[in-house]
């Protein structure tokens, strides 16, 4: 049987290329769309898929994209804001639901598809930053299959396949060390949002990319690493891989290492969430192993991106310290590619936030979804 896919952040880089992945092979049915505010764009998608169901979470824009179906006479069903993203994430006719949704806003539709028992393809970091503790029990209760997209965490995924998770020394998550590795603070401080959108090896989303420069995402992918692989955070190594080719690693307690290696493209990690272990042809490109110079491994710079060395804090103090610190970020990079602040601002943003959290003392080591949203009001309010 088919299964039918739910999208929830379509228009993405992540939700894009999905669309892309099934289309291209072609045994799974996409039945609803979801988006933040591009209707332009997922008008295109709903073309294409044929699908008679969206959700939009920007009100304005759902009343753009209702005059745009107007004006072409198209019959399409709209739903709106975080009820919308909700209902479409248990939708009774899907199977799986891919959240692909950047931010914050992708962590209650995740917890609803875990509850209603889809397969649940996850892009979005927040989710488990921010609600690990709450969406993985969940996870175990409902006996969800929860797969990762990210390529660090399908690299991990992909090389423990079939392994003892006893056997299991370490997970290296790698880093390309974004367009600014080997500079130093002096280089940094006239960074301009346009330098920073210039990932060597990636294409991706504006946001992850800015995160990429700052050695943040890895920070939120070690977050991330610990809850999906239950690993404890002194498990988890961060190295920096500068040809994106070695997307993880798993040492093993004999010495033995898996990696999982491949072109800088999301493709391959969609399509092994969507597939799981019935790989596809996907046309993508492959390694050209006879031009291949070299594969070097460098160490992260924590005290000039101390953005990763502020993630280890957060993990240290715990609680609601990791939603902190990604309510921050996302804070911070909005700021900075409004223009806004400096480059170097972002790191300083987070960490006078995270003290001044500490300073109010409103952690919980105990927490609930709306305490969560409410370290997203915190951090905006600063």
């Amino acid at each position: 049987m088919k299964d039918k896919v739910v999208i929830i952040g379509s228009t993405g880089s992540i939700g894009t290329q999905a669309i892309d992945v099934i289309k291209t092979v072609g045994d799974k049915e996409i039945v609803a769309l979801a988006c933040k505010s591009n209707v332009k764009k997922l008008y295109e998608q709903v073309k294409f898929t044929k699908v008679k169901l969206v959700a939009i979470y920007d009100e304005d824009a759902a009343n753009d994209f209702k005059n745009i179906c107007k004006r072409n006479k198209l019959n399409i069903k709209i739903l709106v804001g975080m009820d919308g993203l909700i209902k479409l994430a248990s939708l009774k006719a899907a199977t799986m639901v891919v959240i692909s949704v950047v931010g914050m806003i992708g962590i209650r539709p995740t917890i609803e598809a875990v509850k209603a028992k889809k397969i649940v393809c996850l892009a979005n970091k927040e989710s488990l930053v921010c609600a690990g503790d709450i969406i993985m029990p969940l996870v175990k209760k409902n006996k969800v299959d929860l797969r990762p997209i990210d390529s660090e965490h399908s690299a991990i995924w992909q090389c423990i396949q079939g392994e003892n998770k006893n056997a299991i020394k370490k997970i290296i998550v790698t880093a390309s060390g974004g367009p600014f590795y080997g500079k130093k603070i002096s280089e940094l401080k006239n960074i301009k949002v346009e330098d920073a959108l210039k990932h060597p090896n990636w294409s991706m989303g504006r946001k992850i990319t800015i995160d990429s420069s700052t050695l943040v995402n890895k920070g939120l992918e070690v977050m991330e690493a610990h809850h999906l692989f239950d690993m404890p955070y002194d498990k988890i190594d961060v190295v920096v891989q500068r040809e994106s080719l070695i997307h993880s690693m798993v040492l093993f307690v004999d010495g033995a290492v898996k990696a999982q290696l491949g072109v800088p493209s999301m493709r391959v990690p969609i399509e092994y969430s969507l597939y799981k272990e019935n790989r596809k042809f996907i046309n993508e490109k492959e390694i050209d192993w006879t031009k291949l110079e070299k594969i070097s491994i460098g160490t992260a710079d924590l005290k000039t991106f101390k953005g990763l060395s502020l993630a280890y804090k957060a993990i240290k103090i715990g609680g609601l310290m990791p939603s902190v610190y990604n309510a921050l970020n996302e804070v911070a990079v909005s700021r900075f590619l409004n223009k806004e602040i400096k480059y170097l601002d972002i790191a300083d943003f987070i960490e006078k936030g995270m003290r001044e959290f500490e300073k109010r003392k409103l952690n919980k080591k105990s927490f609930t979804i709306t305490d969560i949203e409410r370290t997203m009001a915190f951090a905006e309010r600063l």
